[in-house]
């Protein structure tokens, strides 16, 4: 009567498994149908027909054994344990299997359940992250640095963050204006200044381009993308702060290259150079800027420069037929204009008309008429292979303090790099190597000077 309790209450729970809804998921209906052979083979071998039929067995073995032989009698119970393991060695190993089954069946089922999770956190991310909501306040200003060290990720800044920051964007913290983008100096506390750059939705692919490469690229001669945030029609980048802004103002701006000595501005070549040889020679895959002019050339506080604007940068040799033409007048190398290839060289190009920059002091493209332009490379290059000539073309700030074999050196790498045909421009590793034993050690090259350099120098 027990045995029929027990079994009764078995049925019970199997019907409760089997249609209770808050247990009758996928999974567990997988789980019945595995287990289900193996319980209701375990109530057959504790059936008590089994039993019945064992006991009638063993008694009338025990009964024919008092009349043929007494050993009879153990070989029929031997040959009933025989059988009882026919039984016990198929449901043990069939229980086994379906153990690990079960086990690997859950661990599938953690395992997507972990992926769906992560996909839906992501998902929501980009939500957040459209609506410039993403990181409160303190989480930015406390995460942004752990997060930028992170290869290929930056962090997403709050919208109503760098409003507070800028003072809702003031005219009063614009550090540079280019066509549609501003950048507006941060004040996010007095232990984080930053510089906001802001464009239109317009420039969505360069500013998504821009995302991409500065999240991936490190490099000490290269501008540190800090965060980004998408507000409306809005987009904004937030980067390290560079205290003196850029070449172009400090040369052509209301100082016009007074606090940029020769060993200044020869450190600032190198320093261009340095983040150029990364791109091309370092960097997997090779990257060409495309965009490389004084204005994209950033200074800190100490007169470290900076490449910066990645919005055109793109992989070395994947150019292809319907790339938009980009660049600067001026700074162009001619095959880019005429026939649309760029290669690295097209890069040296644009580095050689920054290093004309710095030693004349005179923009790329000067006003000759209200119709008319002259690039600096063709008024340039007639005086710059004539050494009589040479010294009447540079900038008044620099005049006379230099050694005038090293002017000869500078002059003769500018002229290098602005040749017409692309083949006959070095590669930007062996101009840094000629630039670098002119840069003294204290400005980070290999010239040993005899006299000290001065405060203004090594500033």
């Amino acid at each position: 009567m027990t045995k029929y309790k027990k079994r009764k209450k078995l049925f019970l729970t199997f019907h409760c498994l089997t249609h209770s809804p808050s247990i009758r998921t996928p999974q567990m209906n997988l789980l019945l149908l595995l287990f289900l052979p193996i319980w209701l083979l375990s109530i057959s071998l504790s059936s008590p027909i089994l039993h019945a039929a064992s006991s009638i067995s063993v008694s009338q073995s025990s009964a024919n054994a008092q009349a043929e032989s007494p050993g009879i009698q153990e070989v029929k119970i031997v040959h009933h344990q025989n059988l009882n393991k026919r039984f016990i060695i198929p449901l043990v190993a069939c229980s086994a299997l379906l153990g690990g089954v079960f086990l690997f069946l859950l661990y599938v089922w953690f395992r997507r359940h972990k992926i769906l999770r992560c996909s839906s956190s992501e998902s929501q991310e980009t939500i957040e992250a459209a609506k410039g909501e993403t990181l409160s306040s303190v989480n930015a200003k406390l995460n942004y640095s752990r997060m930028a060290d992170k290869k290929s990720s930056v962090a997403i800044f709050d919208y109503q963050l760098l409003e507070s920051a800028t003072n809702s964007f003031s005219t009063s913290n614009i550090m540079g204006e280019s066509g549609s983008r501003t950048v507006y100096r941060a004040r996010f506390d007095e232990h984080f200044q930053a510089a906001v750059k802001k464009a239109d939705s317009d420039a969505d692919r360069e500013f998504e381009n821009e995302v991409s490469w500065l999240s991936k690229i490190r490099h000490q001669n290269i501008i540190k993308l800090m965060g980004y945030c998408i507000h409306g029609e809005s987009r904004f980048l937030v980067y390290e702060l560079m205290e003196n802004g850029s070449l172009q103002t400090q040369l052509h701006g209301p100082t016009r290259g007074s606090s940029l000595t020769w060993y200044l501005r020869l450190r600032i070549a190198v320093d261009v150079a340095r983040a150029l040889e990364y791109l091309h020679e370092h960097s997997n895959p090779p990257v060409v800027h495309r965009d490389l002019r004084s204005s994209n050339v950033l200074l800190d506080s100490n007169f470290n420069a900076k490449l910066s604007d990645f919005g055109f940068a793109m992989v070395s040799g994947m150019q292809h037929k319907n790339m938009k033409m980009s660049g600067t007048l001026g700074y162009v190398a001619p095959e880019y204009i005429s026939h649309g290839k760029l290669t690295d060289k097209s890069d040296v190009y644009a580095f050689g008309v920054v290093l004309l920059e710095l030693l004349t002091g005179k923009k790329p493209m000067e006003n000759m008429s209200s119709h008319q332009f002259q690039s600096l490379v063709s008024w340039a290059m007639p005086q710059l292979t004539d050494r009589s000539k040479l010294p009447s073309i540079l900038d008044p700030v620099i005049k006379n303090t230099m050694d005038l074999k090293h002017l000869y050196q500078v002059a003769a790498v500018a002229v290098l790099c602005v040749q017409a045909e692309p083949s006959y421009r070095p590669l930007i590793t062996d101009v840094l190597h000629s630039l670098i034993p002119l840069v003294p050690v204290e400005l980070g090259g290999s010239l040993r000077v005899t006299e000290p350099i001065s405060s203004d120098n090594s500033r």
